[in-house]
């Protein structure tokens, strides 16, 4: 696969580095990513993923641009309020990289549609708000065999982490998931959502920046990624910090006696 000329001159920077180069922005080229959710994290994503020249974009989100979302969600503007968010993110990605083939799902994501949408990518980055729709998308993922690139915010806080529980480490031990750093989801009410707790805006550009780096990685094998790791940023007081996260035997989709069937209601198969 060669470059054309405005290829070549767009990422010009990206070529000449060592770590990607052009087999590296060939492979971006090629790469199909499914974002889940046009909000805050997804935003700086998406504007990310199409500067870098991710060649397929798929967004899936269902919900409408509000004007309360405008503190944090930079991929929309006050023209957009009312509108879908998919569509409003579509025309910014477009207005960005014209070559990118954006996908919009304008649906939510649920049990019924996860696994076939997520079997059409290549990588996931979940930018959602709801611990549902995270554990959903683990699950869907661990049994696509496609990597997750998962982040969350709190009022000034953030984690990332990237998820490939198909694979095994040195040790033949599972990779972790999701369900390795929270095992149970927790119950509804017991954490506050956005709307009633806040969230500093240009945090959710931090880590959906970061999660956009993470991808990239992924895509082009450069640097290290999160797998096995958490990534927790403080930004009160701008401090980084990376744990270990391990496999739990006793996780129910992964561990000894899996006890999740898969979304298509078969059992958990132990690898």
């Amino acid at each position: 696969m060669s470059f054309s000329d405005d290829e070549l001159e767009r990422y010009a920077r990206h070529i000449v580095l060592r770590e990607i180069g052009g087999p590296g922005q060939q492979k971006l080229l090629q790469a199909r990513v499914l974002v889940i959710g046009a909000g805050g994290l997804g935003s700086p994503l998406l504007l990310y993923l199409a500067a870098a020249g991710v060649g397929t974009i798929g967004i899936i989100d269902d919900d409408h641009v509000s004007l309360s979302n405008l503190q944090r969600q930079v991929v929309h503007g006050t023209k957009d309020v009312g509108r879908p968010k998919v569509e409003s993110a579509r025309d910014a990605i477009l207005d960005i990289n014209p070559h990118t083939n954006v996908v919009i799902h304008e649906e939510r994501l649920n049990a019924t549609n996860a696994q076939a949408l997520i079997c059409q990518y290549d990588i996931v980055a979940d930018g959602c708000d709801n611990f549902s729709t995270r554990f959903l998308v683990n699950d869907a993922c661990y049994f696509a065999r496609v990597p997750l690139v998962s982040a969350a915010v709190g009022r000034f806080d953030g984690q990332l982490s990237t998820f490939k529980g198909y694979e095994r480490d040195a040790d033949d031990v599972p990779l972790p998931t999701y369900r390795d750093f929270i095992a149970t989801m927790p119950p509804d009410g017991s954490i506050p959502t956005c709307e009633q707790a806040g969230v500093l805006g240009a945090l959710t550009g931090v880590m959906g920046s970061l999660q956009a780096l993470e991808v990239i990685k992924e895509i082009t094998g450069a640097g290290t990624g999160l797998a096995g790791k958490l990534l927790i940023y403080d930004a009160l007081d701008a401090r980084v910090r990376t744990i270990t996260l391990r496999h739990d035997p006793a996780n129910p989709l992964t561990g000894t006696s899996p006890s999740i069937t898969d979304l298509s209601g078969h059992p958990a198969a132990t690898e």
